[in-house]
C-alpha cells in the first residue's frame, strides 16, 4: 500500500477480552489509539501476556478512579472513535448512549455482552454468559455431556471484528454526510448469529440441534499415534481417502458403491481408527493434503510457535524478537509499513490527549445514505468465508455481484450437512444457501472458455471490490488473480481468504472450518478436563464465521482510509490463531503448557455450566468475592467467607455442590434465583429457544417472512439496512453469443 493512510483517533474504555480486541486491531493497522484506564479498568494487569497481546501499540493512559467528567468531554470533542465496553448504567463508566447523542461527529462503539436495552442489559460482560444465552455453546462438546465454551474467548474475537466493522460503516456513513452514530455490538447477538444453521435447521424441521462431538457424523476427530488427526472430506473424494488408508478393508463392494457405503460407514471409521492410531497426526495431515484430502491435525502451542507456514509469513515473530510486553504474533493481515509488534506504551499525562486537535464539523446532510452505496462488489465466494463476507457487504448497501458457474455452483446449493450421514436425494437448493447469499445479483459465466473470462475480466475492470476464498492457484489459473486484474484496474481492492495465505510452504493446502479449528490450535485448547480435543464441528464452523466478518471489516477499513490497488492476503488459520495469542507467549516465555479445562477459566471461580432437573443446563460466573458468598448463602453447603483462590483450589468439590443444587431445580427458575441472589448466570439455551425469544427478531439477527435468513450481527443506531432481497437462483451460464448482462437484483423488501 502506497498511498498515505488515513489515521484515525480512537479513545478506549474497555475491561473485556471484546473491547480491548477491537482496540488492538485499531492499534495494529496504524490508528491512534489512547486507551483510558481507571482503577477498574486496569484489569489485565494480573495477566500480562493478555495485557499485551491486546494492548500493543496503544497508548495506556492511566485516569485515576474514575474517568473526569471533564476528560471525557474533551475526548468526545476530539477522538473519532470512542470504543465503550461497560453494560448499560454500569456506576463510573460513561453511558454510551448518552455520550452519543451529546457529540454529532463522535461515533461511539459500545461492546457488551446483551447489549444497551432489554432484560440483561445489566448483567456482566462475561462470554460464558453470552455463549450460553446465545445458543451458540449448546452446539459444542459431546452429546452427553455438558456445554462447552470454544477454546480461550472465541465469541469475544468475534464480536470484536463485528465492533470494528460497524465502527468503519458509521464512518463510511459520516463521510457521506449521516453525521456520528452509536454503534451497538452485543457478544450475545453475535454468538447467535454464528450459529445460524441451527436456525435453519429449527426453521425447517421444527427440532432444535445438539452438539454432535468429535467422534459421530460424517467428519470426525481421530486418535493417532501422537495426537488427534481431522478427518474432512466430502462424499466425491472417496477414492482419494481409500488410498490414504491404504488397507484392502476399505476395498470391499459395501463401500465401493455409494449407496451401500451410507449403510457401512461405521465400518470404515473402524478402519481409519485401527491404521492411523500407526501414523503420525501430522504425517497423516501432510499426506492427506498431497492427495487434496483437507485434513487437519490438532496443532498445540509448541506446534503453532515452529510452524513453518507461521513463520515464512512473519506471523509468528522469531525468538530473538519476542518481547514481554509487546505481541508475539501479527494481526493477521501482512500490511507494508506496519509495525506490529508495538509494547504497551505507558502515557504518565494527559499530554497524549491534548495534542488531539478538535474534531471538525460533520454537518448531516444525508442522514439515511447506506455506508457502502455505491461499491461495487464482484463476489467469487463460496460456502461462508467468503460468501458470508459478500452478504455483510451487500447488507449495508454495496452492489454485489455474485459469479459462479452452472459446472462449479456455490457448493452450499447442494450442501450436504457434514454431521449427519449423506443422503441419497438433496433439496434442488439447499436452505442453508440464501443466509449468505440473499441480497446479491448473479453472473453466470463459464470461466473454461474465453468467452466467459473476457465477460468477468471486464466485469472487475469497473468493480471496486474483488473477493474470493478459492484454494491458492485457482485463480491464476482462471485469470482472475490479483496481478492481472490489476494491470487492468489499478483502483481495485482484492481481497483473499485463503486457508493459510497466497504464500508459504502450505500456502496450497486445502481446508474448511473443522480443519482450521484444529490447524490453528483451537482444538486442542477445547474439551473436558483429561479428555480429547474438541472442535465447532461442521454444524458450527466458527472458524468461517469469524473469517466472514473479519473480510467485511477489512474492505469497509480499506475505503475508510483510501487504499487503493491492495491486495488483502488473509489466512484464515492466522486470523483464528490471532485469538490465542496471549496463551502462545505465556508458553514462548514460562513454558507453561496450556490444557483443556472444560468451560473452568483463571478469571472466575466458579465458572462452568450444570445440569438442571430434566435435560437443561444453566451457565453461572463469580468473579468477586461477594458473588461467591451470595451463591454459598443461596445453595448452602460451601463456605461463605472464602476467597477466590479457595475456590480455585477447591474447583472440584465446589462444581459438585452446585451441581447437585442445579439438579433440583428446573433451569429457568434456578437461573432466576441466582440472579436475585446477586449471582451472574444465564440459561444455556438452544436455538428454539432463540427461534421462542422475540428480542432476536426485534434485533433483526433473524429475518422471518416466507423463509428464514440470518440478519444483521450489530445495530446502528441511525442507519436500518433493508430486508436483503432474495438469493440469485442458479442460471445458465453466459457462453459464446450470450448476453453480458447480469440477473439483476430483484427489488429490496421494505422495512
Amino acid at each position: 500500500m502506497t498511498q498515505a493512510r488515513r489515521r484515525l483517533r480512537i479513545a478506549e474504555i474497555t475491561t473485556t477480552t471484546a473491547g480491548m480486541a477491537c482496540g488492538r486491531i485499531f492499534a495494529a493497522l496504524g490508528h491512534d489509539v489512547i486507551r483510558l484506564e481507571t482503577d477498574a479498568v486496569a484489569g489485565t494487569t494480573d495477566r500480562p501476556f493478555t495485557r499485551a497481546a491486546l494492548n500493543g501499540g496503544k497508548r495506556c493512559l492511566p485516569a485515576g478512579p474514575s474517568i473526569p467528567q471533564a476528560l471525557l468531554e474533551h475526548v468526545a470533542q476530539r477522538a473519532d472513535i470512542l470504543l465503550l465496553d461497560a453494560p448499560a448504567g454500569q456506576a463510573g463508566f460513561p453511558d454510551a448512549a448518552i455520550l452519543a447523542a451529546r457529540s454529532s461527529g463522535l461515533i461511539t462503539v459500545s461492546v457488551t455482552a446483551f447489549g444497551l436495552s432489554g432484560a440483561c442489559a445489566g448483567m456482566p460482560n462475561h462470554s460464558l454468559l453470552a455463549e450460553a444465552h446465545s445458543g451458540f455453546m449448546t452446539m459444542i462438546g459431546e452429546p452427553d455431556r455438558a456445554p462447552l465454551m470454544l477454546g480461550g474467548e472465541q465469541s469475544a474475537y468475534a464480536t470484536a471484528w463485528t465492533a470494528f466493522f460497524g465502527a468503519m460503516l458509521a464512518v463510511l456513513r459520516r463521510d457521506k454526510g449521516a453525521g456520528g452514530d452509536l454503534v451497538e455490538v452485543s457478544q450475545s447477538d453475535v454468538a447467535a448469529y454464528m450459529d445460524w444453521k441451527s436456525d435453519v435447521m429449527v426453521f425447517h424441521s421444527g427440532k432444535a440441534p445438539n452438539r454432535t462431538g468429535a467422534h459421530s457424523g460424517w467428519w470426525r476427530i481421530v486418535k493417532a499415534a501422537d495426537g488427534f488427526v481431522a478427518v474432512v472430506f466430502t462424499p466425491d473424494q472417496w477414492h482419494q481417502l481409500v488410498e490414504l488408508v491404504d488397507d484392502p478393508r476399505m476395498r470391499v463392494p459395501e463401500l465401493a458403491d455409494p449407496v451401500q457405503r451410507l449403510k457401512h460407514v461405521d465400518r470404515a471409521w473402524a478402519v481409519m481408527g485401527d491404521v492411523f492410531a500407526a501414523r503420525t497426526a501430522h504425517e497423516l495431515y501432510l499426506s492427506a493434503q498431497a492427495l487434496g484430502l483437507p485434513f487437519g491435525y490438532a496443532a498445540t502451542v509448541a506446534d503453532l510457535l515452529a510452524d513453518p507456514q507461521f513463520q515464512s509469513r512473519g506471523f509468528v515473530l522469531p525468538p530473538a524478537a519476542r518481547r514481554k510486553d509487546a505481541p508475539i504474533v501479527a494481526l493477521p493481515l501482512p500490511m507494508p509499513g506496519l509495525d506490529q509488534a508495538q509494547p504497551v506504551l505507558p502515557q504518565p499525562d494527559l499530554s497524549a490527549l491534548a495534542q488531539w486537535p478538535l474534531r471538525p464539523d460533520f454537518p448531516i446532510t444525508r442522514a439515511d445514505v447506506a455506508p457502502l452505496a455505491g461499491v461495487s462488489v464482484i463476489d467469487f465466494g463460496v460456502i461462508t468465508a467468503g460468501a458470508g463476507t459478500g452478504r455483510l457487504l451487500a447488507d449495508y448497501g454495496a452492489d454485489v455481484l455474485k459469479v459462479e458457474s452452472h459446472d462449479r455452483p456455490d457448493p452450499f446449493r447442494k450442501w450436504q450437512n457434514p454431521v449427519e450421514e449423506p443422503q441419497a436425494e438433496q433439496p434442488r437448493v439447499s436452505p442453508l444457501f440464501a443466509s449468505n447469499n440473499s441480497g446479491k445479483r448473479g453472473l453466470f459465466a463459464d470461466m473454461k472458455t474465453p468467452h466467459g473470462r473476457a465477460l468477468v475480466r471486464r466485469k472487475c475492470r469497473s468493480a471496486d471490490i474483488v473477493l474470493e476464498n478459492f484454494r491458492v492457484g485457482v485463480t491464476a489459473r482462471l485469470g482472475i488473480d490479483f496481478p492481472t486484474l490489476k494491470a487492468e484496474n489499478a483502483e481495485l481492492i482484492y481481497l483473499s481468504l485463503s486457508s493459510q495465505g497466497q504464500e508459504g510452504p502450505e500456502a496450497r493446502y486445502s481446508s474448511y472450518g473443522s480443519t482450521l479449528d484444529m490447524l490453528t490450535g483451537l482444538g486442542s485448547m477445547t474439551g473436558y478436563a483429561g479428555g480429547d480435543p474438541i472442535w465447532s464441528s461442521g454444524a458450527v464452523n466458527y472458524p468461517d464465521q469469524v473469517v466472514s466478518m473479519a473480510g467485511a471489516a477489512l474492505i469497509a477499513h480499506s475505503l475508510v482510509i483510501g487504499a487503493r490497488g491492495l491486495h488483502l492476503d488473509v489466512s484464515q488459520r492466522e486470523l483464528v490463531t490471532w485469538t490465542l495469542a496471549d496463551v502462545m507467549a505465556e508458553f514462548a516465555f514460562t513454558g507453561a503448557v496450556p490444557q483443556r479445562t472444560g468451560n473452568r477459566r483463571p478469571w472466575g471461580a466458579p465458572h462452568n455450566s450444570y445440569r438442571t432437573d430434566g435435560d437443561g443446563w444453566l451457565a453461572l460466573v463469580c468473579t468477586t468475592d461477594a458473588e461467591r458468598a451470595a451463591l454459598a448463602r443461596l445453595i448452602g453447603g460451601l463456605p461463605q467467607d472464602a476467597t477466590g483462590q479457595w475456590w480455585h483450589d477447591n474447583a472440584d468439590a465446589s462444581d459438585a455442590v452446585i451441581a447437585a443444587w442445579a439438579q433440583r431445580h428446573g433451569r429457568d427458575a434456578a437461573v432466576a434465583l441466582l440472579n436475585e441472589a446477586g449471582v451472574p448466570a444465564m440459561p444455556v439455551r438452544t436455538a428454539a429457544d432463540r427461534a421462542r425469544d422475540p428480542r432476536y427478531r426485534d434485533r433483526r439477527l433473524a429475518l422471518v417472512d416466507t423463509d428464514w435468513i440470518k440478519g444483521f450481527p450489530l445495530i446502528l443506531h441511525r442507519y436500518a439496512p433493508s430486508v436483503p432481497a432474495p438469493p440469485p437462483e442458479l442460471g445458465e451460464d453466459v457462453g459464446p453469443g450470450g448476453t453480458d448482462d447480469a440477473m439483476p437484483m430483484p427489488a429490496q423488501v421494505p422495512q
